[in-house]
């Protein structure tokens, strides 16, 4: 019970927080995208890029909604919880 409930937390904070990047992202007009290395980040906005921007806005939004999902349905046992060690 308890790796169940802890996988499923987890799950919805990742979840959350990606959900987070994207609504910041949609308000602001700028959404992080790529690697941070010692390069930097590549930075799509709306304005100057509005294909990218919506790309990753829209991967942003599956992904957080897939984790979360995925989440909630772990917490109630719908879904196999994640294999902590």
């Amino acid at each position: 019970m308890l790796p169940q409930i802890v996988s499923a937390l987890v799950l919805l904070a990742f979840g959350s927080g990606i959900l987070a990047v994207a609504w910041q992202g949609y308000r602001a007009g700028v959404l992080p995208a790529g690697a941070n290395g010692l390069r930097g980040r590549w930075m799509p906005t709306r304005a100057d890029n509005p294909v990218a921007f919506h790309l990753f806005l829209v991967l942003y939004f599956c992904g957080g909604m897939a984790l979360a999902v995925w989440g909630l349905l772990a917490l109630i046992g719908m879904a196999p919880p994640l294999k902590l060690r």
